[in-house]
Protein backbone atom coordinates (compact mmCIF):
# COMPACT_ATOMS: atom_id res chain seq x y z
CA UNK A 1 0.00 0.00 0.00
CA UNK A 2 1.74 3.17 -1.47
CA UNK A 3 2.24 5.87 1.02
CA UNK A 4 -0.48 9.50 0.84
CA UNK A 5 0.61 11.42 3.34
CA UNK A 6 4.38 11.72 4.83
CA UNK A 7 4.81 14.19 7.70
CA UNK A 8 8.59 14.67 8.98
CA UNK A 9 9.35 16.28 12.10
CA UNK A 10 7.29 19.48 11.03
CA UNK A 11 7.16 22.49 13.49
CA UNK A 12 4.94 25.88 13.00
CA UNK A 13 6.67 28.86 14.88
CA UNK A 14 4.60 32.03 15.25
CA UNK A 15 5.64 35.39 16.13
CA UNK A 16 3.14 36.54 19.12
CA UNK A 17 3.62 40.89 19.09
CA UNK A 18 2.36 42.72 21.83
CA UNK A 19 0.48 46.05 21.35
CA UNK A 20 2.91 48.86 22.36
CA UNK A 21 1.01 52.06 23.51
CA UNK A 22 1.68 54.42 20.89
CA UNK A 23 0.81 57.61 23.01
CA UNK A 24 1.35 58.71 26.33
CA UNK A 25 -1.22 61.01 28.20
CA UNK A 26 -0.07 64.20 30.28
CA UNK A 27 0.18 62.56 33.47
CA UNK A 28 1.96 59.80 31.43
CA UNK A 29 4.84 62.01 30.47
CA UNK A 30 5.12 63.84 33.85
CA UNK A 31 5.57 60.66 35.55
CA UNK A 32 8.17 59.18 33.02
CA UNK A 33 10.02 62.56 32.78
CA UNK A 34 9.87 62.83 36.93
CA UNK A 35 10.91 59.09 37.04
CA UNK A 36 14.23 59.90 34.66
CA UNK A 37 15.04 62.67 36.61
CA UNK A 38 15.28 61.17 39.96
CA UNK A 39 17.23 58.29 38.10
CA UNK A 40 20.20 60.40 36.91
CA UNK A 41 20.23 62.06 40.44
CA UNK A 42 19.88 58.93 42.70
CA UNK A 43 21.77 56.39 40.50
CA UNK A 44 21.80 53.38 43.15
CA UNK A 45 18.09 53.88 42.49
CA UNK A 46 16.72 50.45 41.89
CA UNK A 47 14.34 49.94 38.99
CA UNK A 48 11.69 47.43 39.26
CA UNK A 49 9.95 47.93 36.07
CA UNK A 50 9.41 44.50 34.14
CA UNK A 51 9.88 45.36 30.64
CA UNK A 52 7.01 43.43 28.23
CA UNK A 53 9.06 42.16 24.81
CA UNK A 54 7.39 43.58 21.64
CA UNK A 55 7.64 39.95 20.42
CA UNK A 56 7.98 36.47 21.29
CA UNK A 57 8.15 33.39 20.07
CA UNK A 58 5.31 30.77 19.94
CA UNK A 59 5.69 27.22 18.56
CA UNK A 60 2.18 25.99 17.76
CA UNK A 61 3.44 22.62 16.19
CA UNK A 62 7.27 21.00 16.81
CA UNK A 63 8.95 17.39 16.19
CA UNK A 64 5.70 16.03 13.88
CA UNK A 65 6.11 12.96 12.18
CA UNK A 66 3.86 10.48 10.97
CA UNK A 67 3.10 8.49 7.49
CA UNK A 68 -0.69 7.75 6.26
CA UNK A 69 -1.03 5.23 3.68
CA UNK A 70 -3.55 5.40 0.62
CA UNK A 71 -7.38 4.35 1.73
CA UNK A 72 -6.67 5.02 5.64
CA UNK A 73 -9.08 6.89 7.52
CA UNK A 74 -6.71 9.20 10.77
CA UNK A 75 -8.58 10.78 13.31
CA UNK A 76 -6.70 13.92 14.79
CA UNK A 77 -7.64 14.79 18.70
CA UNK A 78 -6.62 17.07 20.60
CA UNK A 79 -8.11 20.18 23.27
CA UNK A 80 -8.09 23.47 21.70
CA UNK A 81 -4.84 24.90 20.87
CA UNK A 82 -3.18 21.84 20.56
CA UNK A 83 -2.22 22.17 17.01
CA UNK A 84 -4.55 20.11 14.55
CA UNK A 85 -5.93 23.06 12.70
CA UNK A 86 -2.36 24.87 12.41
CA UNK A 87 -1.25 20.64 11.28
CA UNK A 88 -4.22 20.54 8.60
CA UNK A 89 -3.85 24.04 7.23
CA UNK A 90 0.06 22.70 6.27
CA UNK A 91 -1.18 20.15 4.58
CA UNK A 92 -3.62 21.54 2.81
CA UNK A 93 -1.05 23.73 1.50
CA UNK A 94 -2.23 27.09 3.23
CA UNK A 95 0.50 27.48 5.45
CA UNK A 96 4.37 26.84 4.97
CA UNK A 97 5.84 25.23 8.11
CA UNK A 98 8.45 26.50 9.93
CA UNK A 99 10.64 23.20 9.77
CA UNK A 100 9.94 20.35 8.56
CA UNK A 101 8.00 18.94 5.02
CA UNK A 102 5.19 17.37 4.60
CA UNK A 103 5.30 14.81 1.39
CA UNK A 104 1.36 14.94 -0.19
CA UNK A 105 0.72 12.38 -2.94
CA UNK A 106 -2.21 12.86 -4.67
CA UNK A 107 -4.84 15.76 -4.98
CA UNK A 108 -6.05 17.49 -2.04
CA UNK A 109 -9.57 18.72 -0.97
CA UNK A 110 -9.69 20.52 2.55
CA UNK A 111 -12.97 21.59 4.59
CA UNK A 112 -10.98 23.50 7.16
CA UNK A 113 -14.09 25.91 7.92
CA UNK A 114 -17.30 27.27 6.66
CA UNK A 115 -16.56 28.79 3.25
CA UNK A 116 -13.07 27.94 3.11
CA UNK A 117 -12.27 27.96 -0.90
CA UNK A 118 -15.71 29.57 -1.77
CA UNK A 119 -16.73 32.89 -3.44
CA UNK A 120 -19.34 34.64 -1.29
CA UNK A 121 -20.31 36.85 -4.56
CA UNK A 122 -20.61 33.85 -6.95
CA UNK A 123 -23.74 31.68 -6.85
CA UNK A 124 -23.56 27.89 -5.45
CA UNK A 125 -23.44 26.24 -9.07
CA UNK A 126 -19.73 28.88 -10.52
CA UNK A 127 -18.49 27.60 -7.23
CA UNK A 128 -18.98 24.32 -7.74
CA UNK A 129 -17.34 24.45 -11.20
CA UNK A 130 -14.59 27.29 -10.00
CA UNK A 131 -14.16 24.45 -7.32
CA UNK A 132 -13.56 21.74 -9.37
CA UNK A 133 -11.26 23.45 -11.94
CA UNK A 134 -8.86 24.43 -8.81
CA UNK A 135 -8.54 20.61 -8.29
CA UNK A 136 -7.74 20.70 -11.75
CA UNK A 137 -10.84 18.61 -13.45
CA UNK A 138 -12.26 19.44 -16.74
CA UNK A 139 -15.98 21.05 -17.39
CA UNK A 140 -16.96 17.02 -18.29
CA UNK A 141 -15.78 15.51 -15.11
CA UNK A 142 -17.43 18.49 -12.94
CA UNK A 143 -20.62 17.43 -14.99
CA UNK A 144 -20.59 13.89 -14.29
CA UNK A 145 -20.41 14.73 -10.69
CA UNK A 146 -22.47 17.64 -10.44
CA UNK A 147 -25.81 15.71 -9.67
CA UNK A 148 -24.21 14.11 -7.06
CA UNK A 149 -23.54 16.88 -5.59
CA UNK A 150 -26.44 18.72 -5.10
CA UNK A 151 -28.76 15.31 -4.40
CA UNK A 152 -26.41 15.06 -1.49
CA UNK A 153 -25.97 19.16 -0.61
CA UNK A 154 -29.81 19.58 -0.23
CA UNK A 155 -29.63 23.23 -2.09
CA UNK A 156 -30.50 22.80 -5.17
CA UNK A 157 -33.55 25.58 -4.88
CA UNK A 158 -30.68 28.07 -4.07
CA UNK A 159 -28.33 26.70 -6.53
CA UNK A 160 -28.40 29.94 -8.54
CA UNK A 161 -28.12 32.24 -5.27
CA UNK A 162 -25.42 34.04 -4.28
CA UNK A 163 -23.49 32.00 -1.55
CA UNK A 164 -23.36 34.75 0.48
CA UNK A 165 -26.79 34.30 1.35
CA UNK A 166 -26.69 30.81 2.47
CA UNK A 167 -26.36 30.20 5.67
CA UNK A 168 -24.20 28.63 7.93
CA UNK A 169 -25.69 24.94 7.68
CA UNK A 170 -26.10 25.84 3.30
CA UNK A 171 -22.60 26.61 3.06
CA UNK A 172 -21.30 23.40 4.67
CA UNK A 173 -23.55 21.20 3.31
CA UNK A 174 -22.55 22.56 -0.40
CA UNK A 175 -18.82 22.37 0.71
CA UNK A 176 -18.75 19.58 2.02
CA UNK A 177 -20.38 17.91 -1.00
CA UNK A 178 -17.95 19.40 -3.69
CA UNK A 179 -14.52 18.28 -1.08
CA UNK A 180 -15.89 15.03 -1.07
CA UNK A 181 -17.90 14.14 -4.47
CA UNK A 182 -15.32 16.29 -6.93
CA UNK A 183 -12.13 13.01 -6.48
CA UNK A 184 -10.17 13.96 -3.80
CA UNK A 185 -7.43 11.14 -3.78
CA UNK A 186 -6.84 12.86 -0.14
CA UNK A 187 -10.32 14.51 1.92
CA UNK A 188 -9.20 16.72 5.27
CA UNK A 189 -11.72 17.86 7.22
CA UNK A 190 -11.99 19.61 10.19
CA UNK A 191 -14.77 20.66 12.85
CA UNK A 192 -16.97 21.85 10.59
CA UNK A 193 -19.75 19.34 10.73
CA UNK A 194 -20.91 20.21 13.96
CA UNK A 195 -22.25 23.29 12.56
CA UNK A 196 -24.89 20.96 10.64
CA UNK A 197 -27.38 18.95 11.95
CA UNK A 198 -27.32 15.07 13.56
CA UNK A 199 -28.60 14.22 10.39
CA UNK A 200 -26.39 15.75 8.06
CA UNK A 201 -23.38 14.96 10.30
CA UNK A 202 -24.40 11.14 10.16
CA UNK A 203 -24.71 11.55 5.80
CA UNK A 204 -21.12 12.92 5.95
CA UNK A 205 -19.35 9.98 8.44
CA UNK A 206 -21.44 7.67 5.99
CA UNK A 207 -19.90 9.33 2.85
CA UNK A 208 -16.53 9.43 4.19
CA UNK A 209 -16.41 5.80 5.18
CA UNK A 210 -17.45 5.17 1.63
CA UNK A 211 -14.89 6.73 -0.24
CA UNK A 212 -12.40 5.32 2.12
CA UNK A 213 -13.37 1.79 1.91
CA UNK A 214 -14.92 1.87 -2.04
CA UNK A 215 -13.26 4.64 -3.81
CA UNK A 216 -9.29 4.30 -1.66
CA UNK A 217 -9.86 7.67 -0.37
CA UNK A 218 -7.35 8.60 2.56
CA UNK A 219 -9.43 11.08 5.10
CA UNK A 220 -8.29 13.16 7.54
CA UNK A 221 -10.71 13.98 10.10
CA UNK A 222 -10.45 16.48 12.71
CA UNK A 223 -13.26 16.78 15.77
CA UNK A 224 -13.49 17.28 19.41
CA UNK A 225 -16.62 14.57 19.14
CA UNK A 226 -15.53 11.02 20.08
CA UNK A 227 -18.13 9.00 19.21
CA UNK A 228 -17.71 10.24 15.48
CA UNK A 229 -13.86 9.74 15.71
CA UNK A 230 -14.59 6.38 17.01
CA UNK A 231 -17.06 5.40 14.18
CA UNK A 232 -15.09 6.82 11.57
CA UNK A 233 -11.32 6.39 11.75
CA UNK A 234 -9.18 3.37 12.07
CA UNK A 235 -6.16 5.45 13.81
CA UNK A 236 -5.92 8.15 15.32
CA UNK A 237 -3.45 11.28 16.76
CA UNK A 238 -3.22 13.08 19.89
CA UNK A 239 -1.37 15.93 20.27
CA UNK A 240 -1.01 18.47 23.04
CA UNK A 241 0.52 21.53 23.41
CA UNK A 242 1.37 21.15 19.64
CA UNK A 243 3.43 18.13 20.19
CA UNK A 244 2.03 14.34 18.98
CA UNK A 245 1.52 12.33 22.29
CA UNK A 246 0.42 8.94 19.98
CA UNK A 247 -0.58 7.71 17.20
CA UNK A 248 -1.85 4.58 17.09
CA UNK A 249 -5.44 2.53 17.22
CA UNK A 250 -8.15 4.53 17.84
CA UNK A 251 -9.62 2.92 20.50
CA UNK A 252 -6.26 3.33 22.45
CA UNK A 253 -5.68 7.03 21.76
CA UNK A 254 -9.31 7.93 22.68
CA UNK A 255 -8.72 5.99 25.57
CA UNK A 256 -6.01 8.39 26.48
CA UNK A 257 -7.35 11.27 25.59
CA UNK A 258 -10.68 10.73 27.41
CA UNK A 259 -8.99 9.14 30.86
CA UNK A 260 -7.20 12.58 30.99
CA UNK A 261 -10.64 14.20 30.78
CA UNK A 262 -13.48 12.68 32.22
CA UNK A 263 -12.56 13.72 35.82
CA UNK A 264 -9.66 15.18 37.74
CA UNK A 265 -10.88 13.52 41.05
CA UNK A 266 -9.78 16.70 42.97
CA UNK A 267 -12.10 14.95 45.62
CA UNK A 268 -10.18 11.88 46.08
CA UNK A 269 -7.92 11.45 48.86
CA UNK A 270 -5.96 8.48 50.13
CA UNK A 271 -8.83 6.58 48.15
CA UNK A 272 -12.01 7.86 49.95
CA UNK A 273 -14.26 10.20 47.67
CA UNK A 274 -14.76 13.80 50.22
CA UNK A 275 -18.35 15.52 49.28
CA UNK A 276 -18.42 17.79 52.33
CA UNK A 277 -16.67 20.66 49.94
CA UNK A 278 -17.70 19.75 46.63
CA UNK A 279 -19.40 22.03 44.71
CA UNK A 280 -22.55 20.80 43.51
CA UNK A 281 -23.58 23.14 40.35
CA UNK A 282 -26.49 20.57 39.42
CA UNK A 283 -28.41 20.67 42.31
CA UNK A 284 -27.87 23.83 44.08
CA UNK A 285 -28.45 22.94 47.13
CA UNK A 286 -26.55 24.66 50.38
CA UNK A 287 -25.39 21.97 52.98
CA UNK A 288 -25.57 24.14 55.81
CA UNK A 289 -29.05 24.20 55.90
CA UNK A 290 -29.64 20.53 54.20
CA UNK A 291 -31.60 17.71 55.51
CA UNK A 292 -29.53 14.89 53.95
CA UNK A 293 -26.54 15.33 51.63
CA UNK A 294 -23.76 12.85 50.88
CA UNK A 295 -20.62 13.11 52.69
CA UNK A 296 -18.19 11.12 50.83
CA UNK A 297 -17.81 7.11 49.68
CA UNK A 298 -15.45 5.05 47.89
CA UNK A 299 -14.99 2.00 45.26
CA UNK A 300 -13.72 -1.51 46.92
CA UNK A 301 -12.63 -4.64 45.55
CA UNK A 302 -13.40 -8.39 46.74
CA UNK A 303 -11.26 -7.95 49.54
CA UNK A 304 -13.27 -4.62 50.72
CA UNK A 305 -9.95 -2.92 49.93
CA UNK A 306 -10.34 0.22 48.02
CA UNK A 307 -9.11 0.37 44.04
CA UNK A 308 -10.04 1.75 40.85
CA UNK A 309 -8.68 -0.40 38.17
CA UNK A 310 -11.01 -3.42 37.61
CA UNK A 311 -11.08 -6.70 35.48
CA UNK A 312 -13.97 -7.50 33.26
CA UNK A 313 -16.48 -9.75 35.45
CA UNK A 314 -14.54 -8.35 38.65
CA UNK A 315 -16.80 -8.15 41.88
CA UNK A 316 -17.17 -3.97 42.30
CA UNK A 317 -18.82 -2.23 45.58
CA UNK A 318 -19.71 1.07 45.66
CA UNK A 319 -19.71 2.35 49.45
CA UNK A 320 -21.35 5.55 50.04
CA UNK A 321 -21.95 8.10 53.42
CA UNK A 322 -24.85 10.25 53.52
CA UNK A 323 -25.43 12.35 56.28
CA UNK A 324 -29.16 13.35 58.08
CA UNK A 325 -28.88 16.56 60.16
CA UNK A 326 -32.66 16.35 60.53
CA UNK A 327 -35.28 13.78 60.93
CA UNK A 328 -36.44 12.76 57.36
CA UNK A 329 -39.14 10.05 56.78
CA UNK A 330 -38.39 9.22 52.81
CA UNK A 331 -35.12 9.00 50.91
CA UNK A 332 -34.38 7.77 47.58
CA UNK A 333 -30.84 7.20 46.12
CA UNK A 334 -30.17 7.42 42.66
CA UNK A 335 -26.39 5.55 40.94
CA UNK A 336 -25.38 6.27 37.45
CA UNK A 337 -22.35 5.16 34.81
CA UNK A 338 -21.64 6.43 32.03
CA UNK A 339 -18.83 5.91 30.00
CA UNK A 340 -15.79 7.92 28.22
CA UNK A 341 -17.92 9.02 25.91
CA UNK A 342 -20.39 10.64 28.25
CA UNK A 343 -23.09 8.01 27.14
CA UNK A 344 -25.14 6.42 30.00
CA UNK A 345 -24.47 2.74 30.13
CA UNK A 346 -26.63 1.98 32.79
CA UNK A 347 -28.39 3.20 36.31
CA UNK A 348 -30.16 1.75 39.20
CA UNK A 349 -32.30 3.58 41.80
CA UNK A 350 -32.33 2.26 45.16
CA UNK A 351 -35.49 0.98 46.84
CA UNK A 352 -37.72 3.83 49.00
CA UNK A 353 -37.13 4.14 52.69
CA UNK A 354 -40.19 5.30 53.80
CA UNK A 355 -39.31 5.23 57.44
CA UNK A 356 -37.61 7.27 60.05
CA UNK A 357 -33.64 8.16 59.66
CA UNK A 358 -32.96 9.92 62.61
CA UNK A 359 -29.93 12.34 62.31
CA UNK A 360 -26.75 10.86 62.03
CA UNK A 361 -24.19 9.22 59.47
CA UNK A 362 -25.54 6.65 57.39
CA UNK A 363 -23.86 4.41 55.06
CA UNK A 364 -25.07 1.88 51.69
CA UNK A 365 -23.50 0.21 49.61
CA UNK A 366 -24.25 -0.75 45.76
CA UNK A 367 -22.70 -4.50 44.64
CA UNK A 368 -21.97 -5.06 40.61
CA UNK A 369 -21.19 -8.91 40.49
CA UNK A 370 -20.53 -9.82 38.28
CA UNK A 371 -19.51 -6.17 36.21
CA UNK A 372 -20.84 -7.21 32.58
CA UNK A 373 -19.05 -3.85 31.59
CA UNK A 374 -16.35 -4.02 28.56
CA UNK A 375 -12.66 -2.39 29.09
CA UNK A 376 -12.83 1.44 29.47
CA UNK A 377 -12.85 4.68 31.52
CA UNK A 378 -16.12 5.41 33.50
CA UNK A 379 -17.59 8.07 35.87
CA UNK A 380 -20.30 7.39 38.09
CA UNK A 381 -22.72 10.14 39.20
CA UNK A 382 -24.77 10.18 42.24
CA UNK A 383 -28.79 11.51 43.09
CA UNK A 384 -30.39 11.78 46.17
CA UNK A 385 -34.12 12.78 46.64
CA UNK A 386 -35.80 13.22 49.68
CA UNK A 387 -38.86 16.15 50.53
CA UNK A 388 -37.95 19.42 49.35
CA UNK A 389 -34.00 18.31 48.39
CA UNK A 390 -32.52 16.96 45.39
CA UNK A 391 -28.66 16.00 46.21
CA UNK A 392 -26.70 15.06 43.14
CA UNK A 393 -22.88 14.96 41.97
CA UNK A 394 -22.31 14.51 38.42
CA UNK A 395 -18.81 13.14 38.63
CA UNK A 396 -18.55 11.77 41.84
CA UNK A 397 -16.53 8.35 41.13
CA UNK A 398 -13.67 7.62 38.28
CA UNK A 399 -12.97 3.93 38.38
CA UNK A 400 -11.32 1.55 34.92
CA UNK A 401 -12.16 -1.34 33.61
CA UNK A 402 -9.05 -3.61 32.22
CA UNK A 403 -9.16 -6.48 29.13
CA UNK A 404 -9.13 -9.89 30.10
CA UNK A 405 -6.71 -10.78 27.18
CA UNK A 406 -8.15 -14.42 26.75
CA UNK A 407 -11.27 -12.52 25.88
CA UNK A 408 -9.72 -10.53 22.94
CA UNK A 409 -8.62 -13.32 20.64
CA UNK A 410 -10.00 -12.24 17.73
CA UNK A 411 -8.28 -9.01 16.18
CA UNK A 412 -11.20 -8.06 13.80
CA UNK A 413 -13.59 -6.90 16.05
CA UNK A 414 -12.77 -3.35 18.03
CA UNK A 415 -13.88 -2.02 21.54
CA UNK A 416 -16.19 0.74 19.15
CA UNK A 417 -17.63 -2.32 17.78
CA UNK A 418 -18.28 -4.56 20.86
CA UNK A 419 -20.15 -1.59 22.63
CA UNK A 420 -19.76 -1.51 26.40
CA UNK A 421 -22.00 -4.12 28.35
CA UNK A 422 -20.71 -7.59 27.66
CA UNK A 423 -24.18 -9.61 28.37
CA UNK A 424 -24.60 -12.80 29.23
CA UNK A 425 -25.52 -14.99 26.54
CA UNK A 426 -25.77 -18.96 24.93
CA UNK A 427 -25.03 -18.69 20.87
CA UNK A 428 -26.19 -22.13 19.74
CA UNK A 429 -24.41 -23.69 16.78
CA UNK A 430 -25.48 -23.72 13.16
CA UNK A 431 -27.46 -26.11 12.48
CA UNK A 432 -28.52 -27.01 8.68
CA UNK A 433 -32.17 -26.39 7.64
CA UNK A 434 -33.78 -27.66 4.47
Amino acid sequence: METAVKVENIGKKYIIRHQQSNYNTLRDEIYNKSRKFFLRIFGGYKNNHVAVPAKEEFWALRNISFSVKNGERIGIIGKNGAGKSTLLKILSRITEPTEGKATICGRVSSLLEVGTGFHPELTGRENIYLNGAVLGMSKKDINAKFKGIIEFAEVEKFLDTPVKRYSSGMYVRLAFAVAAYLSPEILIVDEVLSVGDAQFQKKCLGRMEYASRNEGRTVLFVSHNMAAISSLTEKCILLDNGEMVAFDETDKVVNMYLSTCMTDNSNLKDGNYDYTSYERPESKINLKNAKVFFIGGKILGNDNNSKSVFKEGEKIIFSLDFRVTKQINFLELAFGVKNMLEMQVFSVLSDIFEFELKPGKYNTKIIIDPNYLRPGEYNVGLGMYAPDLQDGIKNAMHFTIEANPESYNNPHWSFSFLGVIKLPYFWEEPVKIK
